[in-house]
């Protein structure tokens, strides 16, 4: 019977998950339509507008040949009217000259008619008839101006759309994963026919679509909706900032774009992106401290917030030390998880077993003193604090009453003398028992702690007055390798 159950829960499951797949299926379809309806009336609107821009520029054309040509018209007829109305003016002079001419071979006085040929013979010399020339100023021919558009007429006949630029290629052996961001390195592939003569017009950009996942396998079956993207990229590569690694991947793919048209997505590449990620473990906080996603602050509650029989253990503790023992393990804690007393103190909610880590703190507006460190989970009792025993290893900061930094472990202290910074980060390499604290802002190590880690640790904090940021999910950054735990780790401090 219980065989039959859990075939019977398997198949559920199964018909559970194929149903999720068919209604992603029907509502990826549903998208496309709606895509496809939206994307037909932009390309049509858009054809229109080319239409009508070839059809205004033909026409721009035409008005400029046709002015061309009614100018040298004008400028012709001007010159032959010109010439016309100087040969009517040279005629008549002429007609005039002519008939004073016949005139004079009927004078018979002698001394007058020399007179009268005297003054035809000067008129003659400066009649218009002889002085214009009877050479055409302009012709008719207009053959300059004949035009042949078969060229440009067979190119309108083989007026076609604009081929879709071909899928490019992300070349995974360049993109590179660094200070989290990724920088994705593609190439073009031509136009769909297969050609790279460009004959799909030019591609004038490139937009990219990134999501993290922590499965590498079925890159293609998210949702449209699930991808973040960036657009306007007018180079083969480009950076993605402003990342949190808190997935195993981030999956990339890219397509090009000509002047309208996009072409379909490269195949999707799974970029590994590991990091440390971790969150407050709120079950451990202090009942003062408010845990709300990446930051914790303090809220005193007053006497009543504590448990009298708490606090009674609390003093009985103080009358022997001004901190409760740090000995308490993790068997005085069982069903105690919850810090309590003085030790104001939150854990996160992952622990460290292998390779190395990086997080960033941030304290906020009116802090007035927290610590920040890793700790043996088992070796820090519910009343102990940061850095009082040999298992957790911290700095402190604070400026109540005076300003102060420290490195703390196993109730020793290291003053710092180095300004209070506004963004710390915690690098710890739990494989060579490495754990470095850097001024982020001004990229000075503070402070490195050397040992040999034996345990699981966790990121720990204590607040008191104000609050804290955290930032994870960072990897390390490049500039650790600046810095070595061998000639800065205080020694004293590290046994």
């Amino acid at each position: 019977m219980d065989t039959q159950k859990e075939a019977l829960r398997r198949i559920i499951s199964t018909l559970a998950n194929k149903n999720e797949e068919l209604q992603n299926f029907l509502e990826t379809i549903d998208n496309t339509l709606t895509g496809l309806q939206e994307e037909s009336c932009t390309v049509m609107s858009e054809l229109e507008a080319e239409l009508e821009q070839l059809r205004s520029t033909l026409d721009e054309k035409g008005a400029q040949l046709r002015d061309i040509i009614k100018e040298e018209k004008q400028r012709k007829e001007a010159d032959l009217q010109k010439q016309m109305s100087e040969g009517k003016c040279a005629l008549l002079s002429c007609e005039e000259l002519f008939e004073f001419a016949n005139q004079t071979l009927t004078i018979t006085n002698e001394e007058e008619f020399l007179t009268a040929a005297k003054q035809i013979k000067e008129r003659v010399t400066m009649a218009p008839a002889f002085r214009l020339t009877t050479r055409l100023a302009v012709s008719e021919n207009m053959s300059q101006f004949t035009v042949d558009f078969s060229v440009e007429k067979a190119g309108l006949q083989r007026l076609h759309f604009l081929p879709v630029p071909r899928a490019p290629e992300i070349d995974v052996s360049s993109c590179v994963v660094r200070d989290n961001t990724i920088t994705v390195t593609w190439r073009p592939l031509g136009d769909a026919d297969g050609n790279s003569d460009g004959s799909c017009g030019p591609v004038e950009r490139y937009e990219l679509e990134y999501r993290k996942t922590n499965c590498d396998r079925s890159l293609r079956a998210a949702r449209e909706t699930c991808w973040d993207k960036l657009y306007d990229i007018r180079e083969t590569q480009v950076t993605i900032t402003d990342l949190k690694f808190d997935s195993r991947f981030i999956v990339v793919r890219v397509r090009a774009r000509n002047k309208a048209a996009a072409g379909e997505f490269s195949e999707p590449v799974a970029v590994e992106t590991r990091a440390f990620t971790f969150g407050f473990d709120a079950s451990t906080a202090h009942a003062e401290l408010k845990v709300q996603g990446d930051s914790v602050t303090w809220e005193p509650q007053g006497v009543k917030g504590h448990d009298p029989r708490l606090r009674g253990k609390e003093n009985k503790s103080s009358s022997r030390s001004a901190t409760p023992s740090p000995n308490k393990t993790a068997a005085s804690r069982a069903g105690r998880d919850r810090f309590a007393g003085e030790s104001y103190t939150v854990l996160g909610d992952q622990e460290m077993m292998d390779g190395c880590h990086y997080w960033e703190l941030r304290p906020l507006a009116d802090w007035k003193s927290f610590t920040v460190g890793v700790t043996y989970r088992a070796s820090l009792g519910r009343f102990d604090q940061l850095g009082k025993g040999a298992g957790s290893w911290c700095l402190h900061a604070s400026q109540w009453l005076q300003t102060s930094l420290a490195a703390k472990h196993n109730n020793r202290a290291k003053a710092l003398d180095w300004p209070l910074p506004q963004r710390i980060g915690i690098c710890c390499d739990y494989d060579n028992g490495d754990l470095w604290f850097i001024d982020v802002d001004r990229l000075r190590l503070l402070h490195s702690f050397k040992t040999k880690f034996s345990q699981p640790l966790v990121p720990a904090f204590t607040v008191w007055c104000g609050g804290i940021a955290i930032a994870t999910g960072l990897q390390v950054p490049s500039f650790m390798g600046n810095f070595t735990s061998t000639n800065l780790s205080l020694s004293s401090l590290s046994q």
